[in-house]
């Protein structure tokens, strides 16, 4: 449920006080399914002291990932609060529903094809990804996982913390349609240094030579293209990597050279979205 709290005068400490013990005693349940969408910094201390899921209306340009210091709160500003929103009428509801599952922890679902489901990663999905990379064919041309499980599930912690609750965008799990299977993942990045996101993908043996890396892929470049308004991305390939070498041209990269990365010499490809 969305609730818009828009104050003409700031409230005293009373009437605060007042909305506080109202939430207090009303089932933390059914506040579990609030989004308060407020302009007090003060109501919005209150929401989340009591975890319910808030976000600031501000003027200005609608932000994501506006965050303060967690935990502290104060008039003036909204410490604490990881999204702000502007033009209340007209917002869409899209994302005001990803605000809300950001705060419950929800995985985003980002795009379907005929036969997978690209999702959020979540901690769950970490023994599927050493399941995937136990073929050493797989990490031939990519980075491997963590030797040590509890460090890489410490990774994917961090990373859905400060890359998707930042970029909203990054490396994501691909599941086949029906099951949920894991079966490989596939995602948009920002690599330092660069100014494109580059796309990058891994498919499990098992559901290889399927056309599923070629179809995920194609999606996700849609995505890249409709959602996050990208007009170009690239890919950095390791020259001997021929499977990849097709998919690129299947997916309609061009190559442009090559790049220098870590010492080695990548080659780069390039496609234009719009």
């Amino acid at each position: 449920m969305i609730v818009k709290i828009i104050l003409e005068e700031e409230l005293n400490t009373e009437e605060l006080g007042k909305l506080e013990s109202l939430f207090q005693e009303t089932d933390r349940d059914i506040l579990r399914d609030f989004l308060i969408l407020t302009d007090s910094p003060e109501l919005a201390c209150i929401c989340r002291k009591l975890d319910m899921a808030v976000a600031a209306v501000m003027p200005g340009e609608q932000e994501e990932a506006f965050g303060g210091n967690a935990g502290t709160c104060g008039a003036g500003d909204f410490p604490g609060i990881s999204y702000a929103v502007t033009d209340i009428e007209d917002l869409d509801e899209k994302y005001l529903k990803r605000i809300w599952q950001r705060y419950r922890g929800i995985p985003w679902r980002i795009c379907e094809t005929d036969r997978c489901v690209v999702r959020e990663t979540v901690l769950e999905d970490v023994e599927s990804f050493y399941e995937i990379y136990r073929d050493r064919e797989i990490t031939r041309y990519m980075e491997d996982l963590f030797e040590d499980r509890e460090k890489e599930r410490q990774y994917i912690r961090d990373y859905i913390e400060k890359v998707y609750g930042f970029y909203g965008f990054g490396m994501w799990t691909v599941c086949l349609k029906g099951t949920g299977e894991v079966i490989g993942r596939a995602g948009l990045s920002m690599r330092e240094g660069f100014d494109e996101p580059e796309l990058g993908y891994v498919i499990g043996k098992k559901w290889q030579r399927r056309g599923i890396a070629e179809e995920v892929c194609r999606e996700i470049l849609s995505y890249g293209r409709e959602e996050l308004g990208f007009e170009k991305v690239r890919v950095l390939m390791h020259p001997d990597n021929k499977a990849s070498e097709r998919l690129c041209h299947k997916l309609g990269f061009v190559c442009t050279g090559e790049e220098e990365l870590g010492g080695a010499a990548y080659s780069k490809y390039i496609i234009h979205l719009n």
